[in-house]
């Protein structure tokens, strides 16, 4: 039976939210569990997960809405407590915080006059106003916020570019600036090198393996993942680049992309020759042959951060960086397992794993269908972070639920040799991934073998010393529990698909010389030239964990608790937006 209560004026956080959805979830006797704002978009998740009742036809935005489905009423009693006594040490763990909190924009300013950065991580129906604000006040806005309208983003990063600001995202899960991690970020040793990337988890993975190599990174500029569409045009990118050209700590250049536009893809590249400095570049599926002038081109994450550390320290570049490393462990197959399955958490990563996995297994294309990547032949590459499987519940990244399904789902599939998956440490990510996910995999190893298969699991694991679950730690659960545990994403497919008899073979860059067109000086706005140059000043809307993160690692910050506004009436929300 469902049973619902509305907690009035009880705004918080969707992803405390989330996270204590999957606690009550958990509870003996409660059979499934929702507990969200009363938003029009949460109401209709209510209704499509089954969890929908009357009573909710009252709730406001403002209104916290829990919902669950048990068999004994007096189970209702013992939920709302656990509730009660969570959100009481939530608030409790807040008042203890390093910083100051308000709900205007101008106490915001007030309080940090100097503040260059806005942290955005409202809702998205919400998100582009906030922007709009942001920039209004000087400041670049960095979007962590998805479902954002992309003509809202083509005329939030016009007006940013006239006002010589940054607008990093919507949908920009990643970046560092000057040693700060910002949103999901892994903590990087400083040095020499700027990335520039159109991708969240491949900036995570590239700075991760630059900082392992022994490199360091100046600055990580997420610009989001539809800015070298042809409807944006790579506005951020390509001022982000300028900005890393003009900035005197920055001595070599990163940029990642997944497949942008083609004419887009030309007016970085052709950006990228005018450049003084070095510069590696990746556009996730391409397989680039030569490397032109000091524009060298890979063509996996890990072959990226390789060639800018060699870059960075001054060594020559390799002809071939994309060789398996290692003896390939020995797998004991049944003739039946002939499949691999990657259960992704990082969208760009899972995009690596089905291109490498195509390539090696010759299934052709890649699709883009239901969050999966590649489907042929048995084979599969699922991004569990699109949309399709996020829909009010956490990203897999801070949450094994997901995942834990479907590694049970692949594990019943004779035809399964291997679990391929990504574990992406660092701040925002779950505190113990390796931990979380180690009963499922022990119990689908003995279930398998229990039948007389072996199945094998290969992890990817993306993350740093110095990150808050211990890079170290977490390998040696993994490696406790069986798992192959690789360096990167690169490693792991290569070592997956040599399990299974396929040595993938890259062929030797070669190097031409290109003239460098430098057609008029590269000029830098002082508020970018500003922004790379000192630690940031952020006033962060929406998720409080952001702003600990900030403050911990020494920059200046201040929390603007933001909810929705005229009790979340969408028509009068506009109008005393105009009157602002």
């Amino acid at each position: 039976m469902l049973y619902s209560i509305i907690q009035e004026n009880s705004y918080q956080d969707s992803v405390n939210l989330m996270l204590l959805t999957n606690k009550i979830s958990m509870m003996d006797g409660v059979h499934q569990a929702s507990i969200m704002m009363g938003t029009p978009a949460n109401k209709e998740i209510f209704q499509n997960t089954g969890m929908y009742t009357d009573e909710l036809d009252q709730a406001g935005p403002n209104d916290m809405c829990i919902v669950i489905r048990t068999d004994h009423a007096e189970k209702v009693t013992e939920v709302l407590a656990t509730i009660e006594a969570e959100l009481k040490n939530q608030a409790v763990s807040s008042s203890k915080q390093a910083f100051e909190s308000v709900r205007t924009w101008d106490k915001a300013m007030k309080t940090l006059p100097n503040a260059n950065l806005a942290l955005i991580s409202v809702p998205g129906q919400y998100a582009a106003e906030k922007a709009e604000k942001a920039l209004d006040h000087g400041l670049h806005a960095f979007i962590f916020s998805d479902n954002v309208d992309i003509h809202d983003e083509l005329r939030l990063k016009q007006k940013a570019a006239e006002k010589g600001l940054l607008v990093m995202g919507p949908d920009c899960g990643t970046g560092v600036f000057s040693g700060i991690p910002i949103a999901f970020a892994n903590v990087i040793t400083e040095g020499n090198i700027g990335v520039v990337g159109a991708s969240g988890t491949g900036i995570q993975e590239v700075t991760s393996l630059i900082d392992r190599l022994g490199g360091g990174v100046s600055h990580a500029i997420g610009t989001g993942g539809r800015d070298l569409s042809d409807t944006i045009g790579a506005i951020t990118m390509l001022n982000a680049i300028q900005g890393l050209e003009k900035h005197k700590d920055t001595e070599v250049i990163a940029v990642i992309s997944k497949p942008p536009a083609k004419e887009v893809r030309n007016q970085v590249v052709q950006l990228l020759h005018r450049l003084s400095k070095p510069v590696v570049a990746i556009f996730v599926g391409e397989e680039p042959q030569t490397h032109e002038g000091s524009v060298y081109y890979a063509s996996t994450l890990e072959e990226t951060a390789m060639i800018a550390v060699d870059l960075s320290k001054g060594r020559a570049i390799q002809a071939n960086y994309n060789k398996l490393n290692g003896e390939v462990p020995s797998a004991a197959l049944r003739p039946e397992q002939t499949t691999i399955k990657g259960l992704y958490s990082g969208g760009t990563l899972a995009y690596e794993a089905a291109v490498l996995m195509s390539k090696g297994l010759e299934l052709g294309q890649l699709i883009h269908e239901d969050g999966y990547l590649l489907k042929a032949g048995g084979h599969e590459v699922i991004d569990l972070g699109d949309d399709k499987y996020t829909q009010g519940k956490p990203h897999p990244m801070i949450d094994p639920e997901t995942r834990v399904h479907y590694i049970k789902q692949a594990a019943q599939d004779e035809s399964t040799a291997i679990i391929l998956l990504d574990i992406v440490l660092g701040y925002g990510s779950h505190d113990d991934m390796a931990g979380a996910l180690l009963p499922v995999i022990q119990n689908t190893r003995s279930e398998a073998a229990a039948k007389g298969r072996n199945l094998y699991f290969v992890a990817a694991l993306c993350g740093t010393a110095n990150d808050p679950q211990n890079y170290e730690e977490q390998k040696a659960k993994l490696e406790q529990a069986g798992v192959i545990v690789k360096e990167s994403n690169n490693q792991a497919v290569r070592t997956a698909l040599a399990m299974m008899g396929i040595q993938l073979q890259d062929n030797d860059k070669t190097h031409s010389e290109v003239k460098q067109t430098m057609q008029g000086e590269i000029q830098v706005s002082e508020a970018i030239a500003e922004l790379l140059s000192s630690k940031p000043r952020v006033i962060n809307i929406g998720l409080k964990k952001f702003t600990h993160t900030i403050s911990s690692y020494g920059g200046s910050t201040v929390q603007y608790d933001w909810r929705p506004i005229a009790g979340g009436n969408e028509k009068m929300r506009r109008i005393l937006s105009l009157l602002s």
